[in-house]
């Protein structure tokens, strides 16, 4: 997605949009049909990178930075302290010494420690290559500190000074990454020499993800650069390494799995240095460089600890910023609005690729063996809507390892049905591309997820409608009427519906089975105004009409224009949808949002949501039945409907394994989600 996509969303869509309503909508209306829409998500740019070793050392004080206490002690100790206050590299080289004959935990830490502070200085005055140097002494200090075996047995993890040591560390090895990327950038795969003070640095930069290839990676930025927005929880583990945002490298030759990533897609990474010891010529015994190492590249998806010395070491990492740090891209926002009012325009919003910007969309590599979870957005929405809960599923380690999340982005301005149908193709063109073989059995368990109308979507992926649908088309067998055999297809396809074989559980919350009061004469009179569908498709509509004049009612389903008139609690495809058999291999799950009585909109649309009344969210045939004091935009990202929907799971999890959930853990996943607000009102 780039700026072309950007400036045509606001040209075709978003700004003629805003016009229509201010001239239709009254404000108490306006109100009301943007609660289907979205808030905005990303980050924004600090000041000052974040990092913990700015209160430690006082580095943002106007006092200027200072060590710590224990370091003071170390230089009284040692008749160093008058020293320092007027030759601090002077102190480092004597501490140097010190620590060469006495490798105490507390001297390598105070050197590490000043070596560090010296460093921020040389950079304050411009003096990268000695900047360099003294960074790269602290972070060669501090992983002697946490790792060097004469220390074991005087060095405890309970100390604080043993956690100041890792944020050491990861500070000494950020701020070398920065200095790196000044002279030419992170390039994986090679050998970079870099020119310091003392002599030259050898890196060798490693790329240890399997999911990824060196060539996937177009350039990394420091997440402590970044602070989120819209994201309401921000997941990070505390270890050692630096969380990286990577963006991803579009290519020409890529697998074809890559059609499913969007562009520039950013990832996480957490970068970790091993030292090595220093080279050195063995006629002269001089040193042919100063230092070396390897600095290995992390997905900290899929590792979250690392062997270092023969301990099981955890990696720091950032699992939220990179994802937030995608979200930011104002284009990402336009996608609700073009795909209710401009829904053929999706079509035509990306012309550096073959293939539309509508379908399946992955934020991470697809990985066999693990199941999908399909998240379908509702009406006036998009992929977005679902990053707070995306966010916070992906936190559970059990979820992150055996689920992959995939993301489904459609036209919402077209009748639902004709979204189902699309939906269908596009699972299946998914499974040929990623799975041509069928050797992936983790793709026959799939989860849908849909809010509000993309529950109605994921549901008919499930169901043998027979003749249902069609009959509230015509009352003539579509093999008889007068049309192309391209049209009859598409009219097979939208209106004839076959179970999966390949999806197991569907979750709707939020969703109008049996239609919405939102959908009335007004709000229908509007959107007849505002949604232009793809022309295309209504000069095909046209002339079948024509070419069968007398085979169409004039209440035909073919007749409903789009997906407001579509969710009207009088279509008759409601009807036809829940009285339509489904197999016995899938089981539905629903959450229901409920506004509290003090909500102004209640009075205007009942007991439910403010869009979805709960009568017309409840269904009989559901396994579980859970209702959230939400109101329609935020029912998928309230607390229990996320714990509830990781309960579904990791209950899915536990059948596949031959391990049904005992009554107690499902007493324990039914109190966890009581106590984040949700009432569960049933459950087989």
């Amino acid at each position: 997605m780039d700026r072309s996509l950007k400036q045509f969303a606001l040209d075709r869509a978003i700004r003629p949009a805003c016009r229509q309503l201010s001239a239709y909508v009254c404000p108490v209306l306006l109100a009301t049909l943007l609660t289907v829409g979205c808030t905005s998500t990303g980050v924004s740019l600090r000041g000052v990178p974040e990092s913990p070793l700015s209160s430690r050392l006082n580095l943002q004080s106007d006092e200027g930075p200072s060590a710590s206490p224990r370091t003071w002690q170390v230089l009284r100790v040692y008749d160093l302290d008058e020293l320092m206050h007027s030759n601090p590299r002077a102190v480092l080289g004597r501490l140097q010494d010190i620590v060469n004959r006495e490798p105490d935990p507390e001297n390598v830490y105070a050197f590490a420690e000043l070596a560090y502070l010296s460093a921020l200085q040389a950079e304050g005055q411009g003096d990268e290559a000695a900047a360099f140097d003294l960074h790269t002494s602290a972070l060669h200090a501090a992983y002697q500190y946490l790792f060097h075996p004469a220390l074991a047995d005087r060095r405890s993890p309970y100390d604080p000074q043993f956690r100041a040591a890792c944020e050491l560390y990861n500070g000494s090895l950020e701020r070398t990454l920065r200095l790196q990327c000044k002279q030419g950038g992170l390039v994986i795969g090679g050998k970079k020499t870099i020119q310091t003070a003392s002599g030259d640095c050898d890196v060798t930069i490693v790329l240890r993800a399997d999911r990824w290839q060196p060539r996937d990676i177009a350039r990394f930025e420091f997440v402590s650069d970044y602070e989120i927005r819209g994201l309401k929880n921000h997941y990070r583990t505390h270890g050692l390494g630096v969380p990286l945002i990577a963006v991803r490298n579009a290519y020409e030759g890529e697998p074809q799995r890559a059609r499913y990533y969007p562009v520039e897609m950013s990832f996480p990474v957490t970068a970790f240095f091993r030292p090595l010891p220093a080279r050195v010529d063995p006629q002269t015994g001089r040193r042919t460089c100063n230092a070396q190492g390897v600095l290995e590249l992390y997905d900290p998806l899929d590792k979250t600890k690392i062997d270092v010395g023969g301990r099981q070491v955890a990696l720091e990492s950032d699992l939220t910023t990179p994802l937030a740090y995608f979200l930011s891209k104002p284009e990402l926002q336009a996608l609700a609005t073009v795909g209710l009012l401009r829904p053929d325009e999706l079509l035509k919003m990306r012309p550096d690729r073959p293939d539309p910007i509508m379908g399946l969309y992955m934020l991470e590599p697809y990985s066999p063996g693990k199941i999908p979870v399909v998240m379908v957005h509702g009406l006036w929405s998009s992929p977005m809507t679902w990053m707070e809960m995306f966010n916070d599923l992906r936190s559970s380690p059990e979820i992150r390892d055996n689920y992959q999340v995939w993301f489904y982005l459609y036209p919402t301005g077209q009748p639902f049905w004709n979204s189902a149908a699309a939906l269908r193709d596009d699972l299946a063109e998914a499974r040929r591309t990623l799975d041509p073989g069928q050797q992936d059995p983790a793709l026959d368990q799939t989860v849908l997820v849909g809010h509000s109308m993309g529950g109605l979507v994921s549901r008919l992926q499930t169901i043998h409608s027979r003749d249902r649908f069609w009959e509230l088309v015509s009352d003539r067998p579509l093999g008889s009427l007068r049309a192309e055999p391209e049209v009859k297809q598409k009219l097979a396809e939208s209106f004839y519906f076959l179970p999966s074989p390949s999806i197991r559980r569907v979750i709707t919350l939020g969703t109008p089975h049996h239609g919405s009061e939102f959908s009335n004469d007004t709000t229908q009179w509007l959107t007849e105004r505002l949604v232009r569908l793809p022309e295309m498709l209504m000069e095909r509509q046209r002339k079948l009409f024509r070419d069968n004049p007398d085979s169409f009612p004039t209440d035909t389903l073919l007749t409903v224009d789009n997906s407001v008139e579509s969710l009207a609690p009088d279509c008759p495809a409601f009807e036809a949808l829940l009285e339509s058999e489904h197999p016995p291999w899938v089981k539905y799950h629903n959450v229901i949002g409920r506004r509290g009585k003090d909500a102004w909109l209640s009075s205007l649309a009942g007991d439910g949501d403010g869009v979805v009344t709960v009568d017309s969210a409840r269904v009989d045939d559901v396994e579980s039945e859970l209702v959230v004091e939400a109101d329609h935009t935020t029912v998928h990202a309230h607390p229990a409907a996320v714990l509830e929907v990781r309960r579904i799971l990791l209950e899915h999890l536990a059948e596949l394994r031959g391990h049904p959930s005992t009554a107690s853990a499902e007493a324990r996943a039914a109190e966890a989600v009581r106590d984040a607000g949700g009432v569960r009102t049933s459950i087989r």
